[in-house]
């Protein structure tokens, strides 16, 4: 009897032991997926899908669904990345508190899985943190000086009239978004690193050189993988649902053959490689001048103007690569947009003619002074572009001590994120906002006077602005130049209506933006 009592009370600890191992696993796992929700609680938002969140939504309406939300629930709003609480911030006086106002409280960008799973990218200007990141801004905003674009223009001139050459004018279908992506490679490969990638020439011996073949394709993979939904890879999906997971499985599927994981890896350590040598080379060069990007930091590296520590080799493989990719992808989506909005209105398209052609004959190129000048029209057609479709949507912002906004008190570590697209949208700013209307840029027209200075930010907002936006728009500027002086353009009966958006990162067309060129007469 004694026996059996012993035994029943050692099944008894036993059992307790497991019920609470398992209470505690059980309170473990609920503090893991509500903990991040907790400290946002009270900000409103739909109901949510445990695990999902609010990404069976976001795969059914696209980024329309952050419009749809704000008239919902108002300028400030939750929205749950598989297990991460967004706030979302759809207001214009709001985006100034958040990234002017108090950007002491919320200096950094939060860093979703997509760039977790790539050290590629997360050493690149844009996601760096802190003083590092002030630091290093510091250094390179000093090369973005006027004076220096201004001597970048018959750099940019010269692979702009490279590449139009190869424009067809016998009814052929022009992708247009490959197109300017090649010279907008070009162009960024001269400016970043001082090298000529040849994909505006086909003549060019670089251009069939497979190391550069080869470097291209992997930069376009490198990109286009960097998914904000669940088409990504298998461990980018696991960091929505499962961070914790997110680096152990990924550590393990990239060594597993033909996996996507296994792919982004393969492609990022060759990207990486090659941007070390594009590295080591220029510092290799005695007499490397100052007339690209990586020279004069190298420069300013050796003379000790900077920390060797700050730009080691690893940051500047990364920077030069975020060159590539804000200097290519973004101005290659712009222009192609451009290119297909003014085709579809004629009344924009005859009079951007006019002011074109009452600059000059069409060998005329402009200066960077003309371009600030010349083309007031011009200029309202391109921010009407990027007001229309948005490349990049959303901004990302984290919050590195408890902070209110908009009558929220959120802790430490809140992802709070920029509505930009949402703003772009907003009727309240831009009335009759699905209608194509340059004119509403006009700084003399009472709809511009009206509008809040910071409803169009197509850029970023504050210190964290993107370093790159006068080079991009001279670029822009320059390039429509150049193609309306010698052609219009027409949408191609291939292409589908309305365009088709993939939405990564930066937003991307799906299936291309075809047109046919008509020389001008």
């Amino acid at each position: 009897m004694e026996k059996s009592m012993i035994t029943e009370v050692v099944g008894l600890v036993n059992f307790t032991s497991s019920f609470f191992t398992i209470v505690a696993l059980l309170a473990g796992v609920l503090v893991y997926f509500y903990q991040p929700i907790w400290g946002v609680r009270k900000v409103p938002g739909p109901p949510t899908i445990p695990l999902l969140g609010h990404l069976p939504l976001l795969a059914q309406h696209g980024p329309d669904l952050f419009a749809v939300l704000a008239k919902r629930y108002g300028p400030i709003y939750r929205f749950h990345m598989g297990r991460q609480p967004l706030v979302i911030v759809a207001d214009a006086e709001l985006c100034r508190e958040v990234g002017i106002k108090k950007f002491k409280d919320i200096p950094n960008r939060s860093i979703p899985s997509p760039i977790l799973a790539s050290p590629l990218h997360r050493k690149g200007l844009f996601w760096i943190r802190d003083s590092r990141w002030s630091t290093m801004r510091n250094t390179i905003v000093s090369v973005y000086q006027p004076s220096y674009l201004a001597k970048l223009v018959p750099m940019m001139q010269s692979f702009i009239e490279t590449t139009s050459q190869n424009i067809p004018t016998d009814d052929q279908d022009i992708v247009f978004n490959e197109f300017s992506l090649k010279m907008a490679t070009d162009v960024i490969g001269k400016a970043a690193f001082g090298f000529d990638f040849g994909l505006s020439n086909p003549n060019s011996h670089q251009n069939n050189d497979k190391h550069t073949e080869s470097f291209i394709k992997q930069h376009i993979y490198s990109t286009t993988m960097l998914k904000m939904d669940l088409s990504g890879s298998f461990s980018i999906i696991l960091g929505l649902l499962l961070p914790i997971l997110q680096e152990p499985v990924r550590q393990i599927l990239k060594r597993i053959p033909y996996t996507m994981d296994w792919k982004i890896e393969r492609t990022n350590k060759n990207l990486n490689s090659q941007l070390d040598q594009i590295v080591v080379n220029k510092m290799k060069e005695e007499q490397r001048g100052s007339k690209d990007f990586l020279s004069l930091i190298l420069n300013a590296r050796e003379s000790e103007t900077v920390s060797k520590n700050l730009f080691t080799p690893d940051y500047l493989s990364s920077i030069a690569y975020e060159h590539l990719l804000a200097g290519s992808a973004t101005t290659s989506f712009t222009l192609s947009s451009c290119v297909y909005l003014i085709s579809g209105h004629p009344e924009v398209e005859k009079k951007l003619l006019k002011e074109i052609d009452e600059f000059g004959p069409p060998d005329q190129v402009p200066t960077a002074d003309d371009l600030q000048s010349r083309f007031p029209y011009l200029d309202q057609v391109v921010k009407e572009v990027m007001r229309f479709y948005v490349v990049s949507p959303l901004i990302a912002r984290e919050t590195s001590t408890q902070v209110e906004i908009g009558g929220y008190i959120l802790p430490k570590g809140t992802w709070v994120w920029l509505a930009v697209g949402v703003l772009a949208k907003d009727p309240k700013n831009f009335p009759d906002p699905e209608k194509f209307k340059p004119e509403r840029f006009d700084p003399n027209c009472d709809e511009e006077k009206r509008r809040h200075p910071y409803a169009f930010i197509p850029f970023g907002i504050g210190p964290r602005v993107c370093i790159g936006q006068k080079f991009s728009l001279q670029e822009i500027k320059l390039t429509l130049i150049h193609l309306y002086q010698r052609y219009v353009f027409r949408h191609s009966p291939n292409m589908e209506s309305p365009l088709e958006f993939d939405f990564g990162i930066v937003l991307n067309f799906k299936n291309g933006v075809k047109v046919r060129a008509i020389k001008r007469t």
